[in-house]
């Protein structure tokens, strides 16, 4: 199977995400053939934007149908692992907007049942994939831009928006906890730059400090954590302000024993035009790069590796650790509660 000859079907459309994982593949080359979602509301604007995809009302149609050799998914977050694990179990391999599951139980079947049947299960990290500044700071660490790695920060605000948020939003056994929901990306970041294949969690806290008209909502959240080598801070939180013109200012700072990378990854506040700004600053003075026609090579890899069987786009324990330790952050922050 070529790369190009790759087949996908789409169960769950619930998260916007699904519109960068449904892009990722179709710019690699993959053929989108079909799609399940129980949501008229949601089906009708996402059919007209993949008129390539044939509407069907039965999620089996996707999973028995031999054809599709990959199953996406942005399905609400409690349906996730579920969906993947059928999805591995009719052999075919799953891309998953994050979180990929939102307990450990669930992530130990997938792991379990990802062993057995070979097949690839991946989390669909956006704030990593499909963006461009983030795998050129990778490339400049590999490179040893600013030494060893000591310290990663991550931040991930988010403009709640609540009138226009499904019910499901708001309810913690739903998405998960704010600490599953958001900062998984953030540890990815944290092992990716780092290099670190495990980490330690350190400390972490949960809280609605501004919506009390709904209890299940956790609008804030932050965590430490610590390998071997370096350690790392995670904000995330649900407070964008108003004024800002985009949903969040997301941004990553790595700290190196010879160097540091500050990533503006959505908007520069400091007034430079578009997103994907690295700011690079090492013995030789600060710089400022334009990470904006960067390649995002996670579309491409992920589909020779469903040919090749390989782990090129991200590895399989990679994938998962990451969400561990999100997970047991957020059991950590809760039993604290």
């Amino acid at each position: 199977m070529s790369a190009l000859g790759v087949r996908f079907g789409v169960i769950g459309i619930n998260h916007n995400h699904i519109f960068g994982q449904v892009d990722a593949l179709l710019g690699a080359g993959a053929e989108f053939v079909s799609f399940f979602a129980e949501e008229d509301e949601l089906a009708a604007p996402f059919a007209e934007r993949y008129p390539q995809a044939r509407r069907v009302h039965d999620a089996r149609q996707i999973l028995e149908d031999d054809g599709i050799a990959v199953v996406v998914s942005a399905a609400i977050p409690k349906d996730r692992a579920r969906i993947g694990l059928a999805a591995m179990r009719h052999g075919k391999d799953y891309m998953v907007d994050k979180p990929g599951m939102i307990t450990l139980e669930e992530l130990a079947e997938v792991r379990r049942v990802q062993k057995e049947t070979g097949r690839i299960y991946s989390i669909f990290y956006s704030e990593h994939f499909s963006s461009r500044v983030t795998d050129k700071a990778g490339e400049l660490v590999r490179s040893g831009a600013i030494g060893k790695v000591v310290n990663t920060l991550g931040l991930g605000p988010h403009r709640l928006n609540a009138p226009i948020r499904p019910s499901w939003f708001f309810e913690r056994a739903a998405y998960g906890g704010i600490l599953t929901d958001i900062a998984s990306h953030q540890c990815e970041q944290f092992l990716f730059y780092t290099g670190a294949k495990d980490a330690e969690i350190t400390y972490a806290l949960v809280a609605n400090r501004n919506n009390p008209q709904a209890p299940g909502l956790q609008d804030f959240g932050e965590m430490t954590l610590k390998s071997e080598n370096a350690t790392g801070y995670i904000r995330v939180d649900w407070f964008t302000p108003d004024g800002l013109p985009i949903w969040g200012d997301g941004r990553v700072m790595i700290v190196g024993t010879e160097g540091t990378i500050e990533m503006r990854k959505y908007i520069d506040v400091a007034g430079r035009e578009g997103k994907d700004h690295l700011f690079l600053v090492d013995k030789a003075g600060m710089r400022h790069l334009d990470c904006s026609n960067e390649e995002l090579p996670y579309g491409r890899n992920f589909l020779n590796d469903v040919r090749d069987r390989t782990e090129t786009a991200m590895g399989q324990e990679h994938c998962f650790k990451a969400m561990e330790l999100v997970l047991k952050a957020q059991a950590l922050a809760e039993e604290a509660r």
